[in-house]
């Protein structure tokens, strides 16, 4: 077409729309110059601090350091969402099992069974959410028992009762790694054979700059540092040698999950499914329980692009967040308690086919820097196995110690103890456990244990909120709904022996009836 045939309004919009592909052209070609720049500048600051290991971590911090440059690649290659919302389909019939079907395991083969497996348990966390110092696996939860001794009396009651050879296997980080050796060395004499690795330690970024804020490779610059998510076991189990180990030794299945979690016990029909199938082998089992009002901010299984998916809040756009949040459309949520077959991980970490959502990790240091860290989280790797599936196991099975509230439960009659099991006591007439919202004054476990001359009676309790300086005698009953609130400068000591049934208790001590 000459240019006599254009219209003024045709020529117009061919220039319009020619300069905004050359603008866009030009951004584009902008960004690119951007990241590539960035990475050489990353791998710069990198190259710096490798030259200041010490020789006998080098090799390590070449593993984590290679690690942090494809992470912090993808990070630059990302764009937009890393799903469309739109495309999220149905669950298709099946992907979820109810697990009330499965097949009940045979008692004669439990053995053999048993020794296919590996227990893991991700020990990187610090208690310090909690008021306490070092790994959080040692704060005690009941009788004296820490996390840790709790979760070994659970593998050893395994081994001993069935005559096989489970391993417990902790991931710790670079926080928890040495307390929890010297703690290790009081099992010496138990019935489990037990083995550490650490996850990766990253670089913190700077926000503005991108570049780490670490000047020395050593301990003592702690806040310069992190480990990246639990998604880093699948590398760093592998890096370590225990995969291969484990796979030269004939384990098949590795059974996931975090050691705060006191439902997350060996489940035997779970493990029958795996490695007894009656259909298509599963590489992949995550176990989801379902979605009440309080766990509404909890990951998520979808169909995606004909693959299952792990769905992070991190993710929904901000326009879905409360279809997100419904437990009409979403209705079950994770509990992190995952059983993956050994030679699926093997596999995918040696083809470098694993590809889990980078979850960004804003943060703000004491100094006021503000910092990114890249994360991964273990479960969203599920998409990269084959015949994953969910099984909807009961809410038993999860029950997680984040808060002090949490360990109020934990350590009341509502629950038995058994080998390391905890097990809801039989006499509580309702299946669920109460809701309990507790102040700021039990935050620290510390002071929080000094705030009760004995735990609870909560067998019949439904509800309990706690605000302000209370403190409880021995003996105290509590049923129904009870709410104690002091006002500031108020302090009210429930007497020992108190019965208090859907009570409200006030700053003067007054009961009313609720």
């Amino acid at each position: 077409m000459s240019i006599n045939m254009w219209t003024k309004v045709d020529l117009f919009s061919f220039i319009k729309a020619d300069a905004s592909m050359r603008a866009n052209k030009s951004v584009m070609e902008f960004q690119a110059l951007a990241k590539r720049d960035a990475e050489r500048a990353m791998r710069t600051e990198l190259e710096k601090l490798k030259a200041i290991a010490p020789a006998d971590i080098l090799e390590e911090v070449k593993k984590n350091f290679e690690g942090f440059d494809s992470l912090f690649c993808r990070f630059l290659q990302e764009k937009g969402p890393s799903l469309e919302w739109d495309q999220i389909r149905p669950l298709p019939s099946g992907a979820v099992i109810p697990y009330e079907e499965l097949e009940r395991h045979d008692s004669d083969y439990i053995r053999e069974m048993l020794d296919k497996l590996v227990v893991v348990k991700l020990n990187g966390g610090l208690g310090t959410s909690m008021g306490c110092k070092g790994p959080k696996s040692v704060i005690s939860v009941r009788s004296d028992l820490t996390f840790l001794d709790l979760t070994v009396q659970q593998i050893e009651h395994l081994n001993k009762d069935y005559g096989c050879d489970v391993p417990l296997v902790l991931m710790n980080s670079f926080n928890t790694d040495d307390d929890t050796k010297k703690i290790l060395r009081k099992y010496g004499s138990v019935e489990v054979n037990i083995f550490t690795f650490n996850q990766s330690k990253y670089p913190r970024m700077n926000k503005e700059s991108l570049l780490p804020i670490a000047k020395t490779i050593n301990n003592n610059d702690v806040e310069a540092w992190y480990p990246p998510g639990h998604g880093d076991i699948y590398a760093s189990l592998a890096n370590s040698g225990l995969l291969d180990a484990f796979h030269r030794q004939g384990k098949e299945y590795v059974f996931i999950s975090n050691i705060d979690n006191l439902g997350a016990t060996v489940d035997l029909n779970i493990l029958n499914f795996l490695v007894n199938p009656t259909g298509p082998k599963c590489e992949f089992v995550m176990e989801v329980t379902d979605k009440t009002r309080a766990d509404v901010k909890g990951g998520t299984l979808i169909q995606y692009e004909n693959k299952l998916r792990l769905l992070e809040i991190a993710q929904v756009p901000k326009e879905n967040v409360d279809e997100f949040k419904s437990v009409t459309k979403f209705k079950v949520f994770n509990t992190n308690n995952l059983w993956i077959n050994l030679a699926a991980i093997k596999r995918n970490v040696e083809q470098k086919k694993l590809d889990m959502e980078i979850i960004v990790n804003n943060k703000t240091l004491d100094n006021g820097i503000n910092v990114i860290q890249l994360e991964t989280a273990v479960g969203s790797a599920i998409k990269n196995f084959e015949g994953a599936h969910g099984i909807n196991v009961p809410r038993s099975r999860f029950l997680p110690v984040k808060k002090t509230s949490d360990l109020l439960l934990v350590m009341s009659n509502l629950y038995t103890m058994k080998a390391g099991s905890l097990t809801m006591n039989p006499l509580r007439q309702f299946r669920t456990t109460p809701l309990i919202k507790l102040g700021t004054h039990f935050d620290k476990v510390q002071v929080f244990l000094r705030r009760f001359g004995s735990i609870p009676n909560m067998l019949e309790l439904d509800h309990l909120t706690v605000s302000g300086d209370v403190t409880f005698g021995k003996g105290v009953v509590l049923k129904g709904t009870v709410i104690i609130i002091a006002n500031h400068g108020d302090r009210i000591d429930i007497p020992p022996g108190a019965v208090l049934e859907n009570k409200i208790v006030s700053g003067n001590l007054r009961i009313l009836d609720h």
